[in-house]
């Protein structure tokens, strides 16, 4: 995937990559947590990012705490041919309802990846890796039209690594604490119900 990290100019990047539903609501990427919950959290990661792995446990219990946040997982593979590998095999096992599993397999480990990490990782979360490597073949076309869409959208959004955020309408380009969670999805909520009046 040559050029996955460069960043278009934005007259470049299609009206239809930047709508609301594209990115809060992208239906190729299965939602975690609450699949209807009243504020929608995008992270945008690469699973070599060290602070994305760090992350991943807080950004959890913030999600798990709350009740009411849905997540979605944007994969954007910014550090090398591994981390688009790592993004193209875990969007290959949302075919056997496992992505959701597969993020938090490869967000658990504190080691560099490697192929044969992922693959060993995937198969400890009871993931079929040899039908996920067929899906991530016969779905190429699909899984890199993702891929395309994410990091277009992180560069319009003028993100310049990983982790970055959407809280409701808020964008975050960097990593929060816990607290720092709770009160921009309090600030998404508020904006949200004064956008009703």
């Amino acid at each position: 995937m040559a050029g996955l990290g460069r960043a278009p100019a934005l007259a470049d990047v299609p009206d239809e990559v930047l709508t609301e539903a594209r990115v809060l609501r992208d239906p190729e990427i299965p939602p975690a947590g609450n699949e209807h919950g009243d504020v929608t959290i995008v992270e945008y990661f690469d699973y070599n990012c060290p602070y994305c792995r760090k992350l991943a446990p807080e950004l959890a219990q913030v999600v798990h705490d709350d009740g009411k946040v849905r997540l979605i997982f944007k994969d954007w593979p910014i550090l090398g041919p591994v981390s688009v590998y790592a993004s193209r095999l875990a969007l290959a096992t949302k075919y056997q309802g496992k992505f959701i599993a597969a993020h938090e397999a490869l967000m658990s480990t504190s080691s560099r990846l490697t192929e044969p990490r992922i693959r060993d990782l995937l198969a400890g979360a009871t993931i079929d890796v040899d039908r996920a490597l067929k899906d991530m073949a016969a779905n190429a076309g699909t899984i890199d039209t993702i891929l395309k869409r994410n990091n277009d959208q992180a560069a319009a959004f003028g993100f310049n690594g990983t982790p970055a955020f959407i809280i409701g309408k808020f964008r975050v380009p960097g990593p929060l604490t816990m607290a720092q969670f709770d009160q921009a999805i309090a600030d998404a909520r508020k904006a949200a119900a004064a956008k009703k009046k």
